[in-house]
């Protein structure tokens, strides 16, 4: 009668004696694990970096953007509407359930900026008051824009982390002037970065804040010139309660500025959320696909284990016939196989989450993306690699104690 830990130690001595076999038996399973750890990796970091992004847009938001057209197709929009205007911004309240709040955004062709020690080309904002807290702005140091700079039209600003550092190094900014075009502006407040860079997501452009200028909206319309036939405003961002159903809000926002324009398509509408729930779906089918780009690797590791293991039990037949007739049990000799073929699974399995884990380094480095190995992805690949040996494992050994005693001694 052999135990178990016999049985582990006759495994082991028969995986070193065959120590390549044992190797090309395991790639399937070490690709197949790699594969479900860099798959579940990429797929965790693409989840965190949408919902960093979404956030910048404030998920419980609506946004509203004045669309781009040349000048000849503006000059027969403008027949129909002005564009996005502080009418839109007051009508909505009234006329959707639920809004919370409105806030405005234009955006300032700025063709100089600087400061006595230093100069950039940042993004220049006209924005309300309430813009900091419903775009999750952070601050470093000072304040955000407040009523009462909005309507004073006070000369003031809020600017991002780069720009700080190209204006004014890295000394204090609260309280120093900066110049944009012909307008002076005293620094209020400096954001902290919010580590996006410009990009392309879900269709929607989305800028981060290290380059930003803030100044009040009032100060914006009234003391900043502006293209003839550009819209009044560039953004409306509207803040939903927190039990509105923002995708019938939408809807009800585009009616409405639908009629206030006249049915001129100069505007689009952004759901934070639902392109969150885009982003979901086309990561959950991404995920479909290598899942079974890893589970086609982990079959064919699989079935490799149980050819070679069906090799192993010819090739050890006269041994198996010896133990037979010194007294192993059938169960004793199934064990010894299944063990095996376990332990070839397992190493594959550990040597396959190295593989994971070195694809998922690979591909943060080289392409640029965010990955998350998790200790999940890590105990699922090597659960799933286990189960594998352990399936394909049995029907060898159970060919292997169904041998006659005899006919094993016969066999040549």
């Amino acid at each position: 009668m052999m135990d178990l830990r016999e049985a582990l130690s006759s495994s082991l001595t028969s995986l070193r004696t065959h120590k390549l076999r044992s190797f090309l038996t395991m790639l399937g399973i070490i690709f197949g694990v790699g594969a479900v750890i860099a798959m579940l990796s990429i797929g965790a970091g693409a989840e965190r970096q949408a919902l960093e992004l979404i956030d910048t847009m404030g998920l419980r938001n609506v946004l509203v953007q004045a669309k781009e057209y040349k000048e000849d197709e503006l000059q027969e929009i403008r027949k129909k509407s002005l564009g996005l205007s502080q009418r839109d911004a007051d009508a909505i309240p009234d006329a959707v359930p639920g809004t919370e709040k409105v806030t405005l955004k234009v955006v300032i062709e700025a063709y100089k900026v600087f400061s006595p020690t230093g100069r950039c080309k940042p993004r220049v904002l006209g924005v309300s008051s309430g813009y900091g807290e419903m775009m999750n702005l952070a601050l470093e140091e000072g304040r955000f824009l407040d009523q009462q700079d909005e309507d004073t039209y006070a000369q003031v600003c809020v600017i991002g982390p780069g720009v700080r550092r190209e204006l004014f190094g890295f000394e204090p900014a609260i309280g120093k002037v900066l110049k944009v075009n012909e307008q002076w502006l005293t620094v209020i407040g400096v954001l902290v970065s919010s580590g996006i860079s410009e990009q392309d997501f879900q269709g929607v452009k989305i800028s981060g804040t290290a380059n930003d200028i803030y100044l009040p909206v009032t100060t914006a319309i009234g003391k900043f010139s502006a293209q003839p036939l550009k819209s009044p405003l560039d953004e409306l961002i509207v803040r939903m309660r927190p039990a509105s159903q923002l995708q019938e809000s939408a809807a009800v926002i585009d009616a409405l500025l639908a009629r206030l324009h006249g049915g001129a398509n100069d505007y689009s509408i952004v759901v934070p959320e639902a392109l969150l729930q885009q982003s979901r779906k086309t990561q959950r089918l991404f995920n479909v696909v290598m899942g079974c780009i890893a589970g086609i690797s982990l079959l064919v590791g699989g079935i490799g284990i149980m050819n070679i293991m069906l090799a192993t039990v010819l090739e050890r037949t006269r041994e198996i016939g010896v133990r037979r007739a010194f007294g192993a049990r059938r169960l004793d000799i199934r064990n010894q196989f299944v063990i095996e073929s376990f332990s070839i699974s397992l190493a594959g399995g550990l040597m396959g989450v190295v593989v994971g884990l070195a694809i998922a380094r690979g591909v943060a480095a080289y392409a640029g993306w965010e990955t998350i190995v998790t200790p999940f992805s890590i105990l699922l690949s090597t659960g799933v690699s286990m189960t594998v040996g352990l399936v394909f494992g049995i029907y060898p050994a159970l060919r292997a104690a169904s041998l006659d005693p005899i006919e094993a001694l016969r066999y040549e």
